[in-house]
């Protein structure tokens, strides 16, 4: 398993980090989704599903909510 994360500019609402992590969770290869404190945490099987496209996928749902991402560098 391997995981990975992406910031947030501000923390989930309630309702908001419920459907990301349904919506993420049920991905097949994906085993768990964590939204707290303007971070999300995902674990991955990446022989399943490679980290490239659970990035993609999770910043388009993000931002879709109109929450911005955070790009550290």
């Amino acid at each position: 398993m391997e995981k990975t994360f992406i910031n947030v500019q501000k923390e989930f609402c309630g309702e908001c980090s419920l459907a990301l992590m349904r919506f993420i969770g049920n991905m097949k290869g994906v085993e768990s989704v964590a939204a707290e404190d303007g971070k999300v945490a995902i674990t991955f099987d990446d022989s399943v599903i490679n980290e490239e496209d659970i990035l993609k996928i999770t910043r388009e749902s993000i931002e879709k909510m109109g929450y911005k991402i955070i790009d550290e560098q």
